[in-house]
C-alpha cells in the first residue's frame, strides 16, 4: 500500500527531579548534601531510512512518547536519562507543523536526521545549593517538562525524471521497458493508482531514477481524478518526460498535450516551469506517425521524440537524450518548480 501522508503527535520525555539528600556515614559527623541531579528526558527524532519508500510504517494518529528521565539519587548519583525514540521515514519526507502548517524540515538526504522535540533537562540536586551560609540546603529543582507537537508528514518522491501524461498515455509500459519496476498495465484509464519508482541503468554505476505519476486529467489541479493528490511528487523531479499517445491522431495528440500542460501550469507549484521533454508513444498503433509528430512539434515549439515501448523503437534514443539533459542540468534537484524565470533545457510545457 502506498501511503504518502501521515499525521502524528510526538512528546519528548520530561527531566527527572533533583534529589534532596545528606551524607550519613559513621565517623563522618558533618556530612554535607549529596543529592544527585535528575536525568534528561528522551528526544523524539525523525531519521531517513533509504530502504523505505512510503510512510506505511507510521501509524496515523499515533502519539509517540519518549521516556522521561529518572530522578537523582543519594551520594550524588545522577538519574538515568530517558530513552529517545527514532521514527524512520523515507527520503523526500517533508515535516510540517500540523497546527501552523509551516515546514520544519525537508528530510531528503540518505543520512538526514531531525530532532523534532527535545527532552526536558533534569533538575538539580541539593548539592548545587550549598554555600557558606547554607551548608545544609533542603532544596532542589524539578526536571523540566518535555515538549509536545503535532506533525504532518508528506512524502514527495525524489526522482530524476517524472513521467506525466493523460491516463493510458503509455507511462507505465515505458517504465516497465526501461527499468525493473513493474507498475500495473491494462487497457483502461487510471491503471496506475500510486506513484511507482524505477531505476534506469547504463551499466553498474551510471543511471537515474524515474517516477511514474498517475495520469492527469482536466481539472486535476482542482481535485479531479487522481492527479491533485500526486502532483506534489512531480515537484521533486529534475526533469519531466511528457508522454502523449500518438494513436489518437494529430489534433487529439495536441489537445492531450495541452490538457496536461495546463494542469501543470495551474498547480500551486507551477510545474510547467520545469524542464521537459515531450515524446509520442504507441507508434506501432499509428498508421502515419509523421503528421502527428509534426503537429505536436509545432504546438510544443521544439523537437518531439517518438517511441514504441513494445518493440523498443526509439527507446534507446530517448534514454540517451534524457541522460545527456540530466548531465547538463547538474546533480542538484530543486525542492519545487522555480517561481521565477523560464525552464532551462527541453521543451516548454505550454
Amino acid at each position: 500500500m502506498f501511503i504518502d501522508e501521515a499525521q502524528i503527535s510526538v512528546s519528548s520525555g520530561g527531566g527527572g527531579h533533583g534529589m534532596v539528600s545528606f551524607r550519613r556515614e559513621k565517623y563522618v559527623p558533618h556530612g554535607g548534601p549529596d543529592g544527585g541531579d535528575g536525568g534528561r528526558g528522551g528526544d523524539v527524532l525523525l531519521r531517513v531510512n533509504r530502504s523505505l519508500n512510503t510512510l506505511a510504517s507510521i501509524t496515523p494518529g499515533r502519539h509517540y512518547r519518549a521516556e522521561a528521565g529518572r530522578p537523582g539519587g543519594i551520594r550524588l548519583r545522577a538519574g538515568r536519562g530517558g530513552e529517545s525514540i527514532v521514527i524512520e521515514v523515507p527520503p523526500g519526507t517533508l515535516v510540517r507543523d500540523a497546527e501552523r502548517g509551516h515546514v520544519l524540515r525537508d528530510l531528503r538526504g540518505a543520512e538526514d536526521e531531525f530532532v523534532v522535540v527535545q527532552g526536558g533537562l533534569g533538575g538539580k540536586g541539593n548539592k548545587h545549593f550549598a554555600h557558606a551560609t547554607n551548608q545544609t540546603p533542603r532544596q532542589s529543582t524539578e526536571g523540566r517538562p518535555g515538549q509536545t507537537r503535532r506533525l504532518r508528514l508528506e512524502l514527495r518522491l525524489v526522482a530524476d525524471v517524472g513521467l506525466v501524461g493523460l491516463p493510458n498515455a503509455g507511462k507505465s509500459t515505458f517504465l516497465r521497458r526501461v527499468s525493473k519496476a513493474r507498475p500495473r498495465v491494462a487497457d483502461y484509464p487510471f491503471t496506475t493508482l500510486k506513484p511507482v519508482l524505477g531505476i534506469v541503468l547504463f551499466g553498474l554505476e551510471d543511471g537515474f531514477a524515474m517516477a511514474d505519476i498517475p495520469g492527469l486529467i482536466e481539472g486535476a489541479h482542482a481535485g479531479a481524478g487522481l492527479g491533485d493528490r500526486f502532483l506534489r511528487h512531480v515537484a521533486r523531479t529534475r526533469l519531466l518526460l511528457h508522454l502523449v499517445d500518438a494513436s489518437v491522431g494529430p489534433e487529439e495528440a495536441v489537445a492531450a498535450w495541452r490538457t496536461v500542460a495546463e494542469e501543470l501550469r495551474q498547480s500551486e507549484l507551477r510545474l510547467d516551469r520545469k524542464p521537459a521533454i515531450v515524446a509520442l508513444t504507441k507508434l506501432d498503433l499509428c498508421p502515419e506517425p509523421g503528421p502527428v509528430i509534426e503537429a505536436l512539434a509545432a504546438a510544443v515549439g521544439g523537437p518531439v521524440a517518438g517511441l514504441c515501448s513494445h518493440t523498443g523503437e526509439g527507446v534507446e534514443e530517448l534514454l540517451g537524450r534524457l541522460r545527456s539533459t540530466l548531465a547538463e542540468m547538474g546533480k542538484e534537484a530543486p525542492d519545487e518548480a522555480s517561481k521565477e524565470g523560464e525552464p532551462s533545457g527541453g521543451a516548454q510545457l505550454g
